[in-house]
């Protein structure tokens, strides 16, 4: 199961980026974060985790798997059955700007499990992080 959305910010790709990886922050931008806390210190790179709470999900471990500085990341969670891998890549726009990419894919035995009960939900919360990281990366 594989979902994407992209989006087009009026904002260079190290702005966009410096707000993408400081993801701490994400519940003060998008309100499908409740809370995110690092679980080390130091730079955000492969090999970081964070804890996400999400509203109507339970808390969940993410850990960055790949990582190109100012161009992408990844990072997976696991749960019972079902690992969630979410990249987010910055493609700079001719003219100015950056298109901020998200794909999340489900894969495991119970992917259709999450598919059937949290499709709807994952596609509605990959379009509002998308929405929100526009607005805080153009409000400068």
């Amino acid at each position: 199961m594989t979902y994407r959305d992209a989006i087009d910010i009026d904002a260079p790709p190290e702005r966009v980026w410096e707000v993408l990886t400081d993801v701490e922050r994400w519940p003060e931008w998008s309100p499908t974060m409740t809370t995110v806390t690092r679980l080390e210190t130091g730079m955000f790179r492969t090999g970081s985790n964070a804890r996400v709470k999400q509203p109507k999900l339970p808390a969940a471990t993410w850990r960055v798997t790949a990582l190109v500085p100012q161009v992408s990341f990844t990072w997976t969670a696991r749960s019972r059955g079902v690992t969630t891998e979410a990249k987010h890549v910055l493609v700079p726009r001719d003219g100015g700007g950056t298109r901020a990419e998200s794909h999340v894919r489900q894969t495991g035995p119970l992917a259709w499990f999450a598919k059937l009960f949290f499709g709807r939900l994952t596609r509605s919360y990959i379009t509002l992080e998308s929405q929100g990281l526009k607005k805080r990366c153009e409000a400068g």
